[in-house]
């Protein structure tokens, strides 16, 4: 029994939900998602609660249950509040600075590294050491954090690089004499 998959989702007042088949739109204030639904995963729309039911009790049904009910939740925090991922970037010469949409990277290589935005995602540049990902998409938002932070990753022995403001590098020590 699925504790997750069981439990009802409340659409909150602003939020317009259609369910069509195995396709589901949400549209808030913050903008439209839209996702297609697992063929052995039912939606029920009954009144402001959607409610998320499996086929039989398959494993594999049994895992996308409470993946089906978390994904359509997400879409619905998500039109209402925007998710956003914070990183910084550690290293002597290494900032950024916003140019329109894209980010400018400077990271220690012997050129600018630009990195454009994906649609539906945008970027706040407080300090050049911080670098804030938005968007309604958090699987978007979080795989564009992601792929920012290959750009130049953590470095174990100084602490160089880009890295999630949340995360913490576990120093190594470096050579030591005789």
């Amino acid at each position: 029994m699925s504790r997750i998959g069981n439990k009802p989702i409340t659409v909150p007042e602003g939020v317009e939900v259609k369910i069509d088949g195995k396709h589901i739109t949400v549209k808030g204030p913050k903008g439209t998602l839209e996702r297609e639904v697992h063929k052995n995963i039912s939606l029920e729309m009954d009144g402001n609660t959607i409610k998320v039911t499996r086929l039989n009790d398959e494993p594999s049904n049994r895992s996308l249950h409470g993946l089906t009910r978390t994904l359509i939740n997400n879409m619905i925090t998500g039109v209402t509040q925007e998710y956003s991922k914070e990183l910084q970037i550690n290293g002597v010469g290494y900032r950024v600075a916003k140019q329109g949409n894209n980010l400018n990277l400077t990271l220690g290589y012997s050129h600018p590294v630009i990195f454009e935005a994906p649609v539906g995602i945008t970027f706040d540049v407080p300090n050049p050491n911080t670098i804030i990902v938005k968007g309604i998409d958090k699987e978007l938002v979080g795989q564009t954090a992601a792929v920012i932070r290959t750009k130049r990753p953590p470095e174990v022995y100084r602490g160089k690089g880009i890295k999630y403001a949340d995360e913490v590098i576990r120093r190594k020590e470096g050579k030591t004499g005789k």
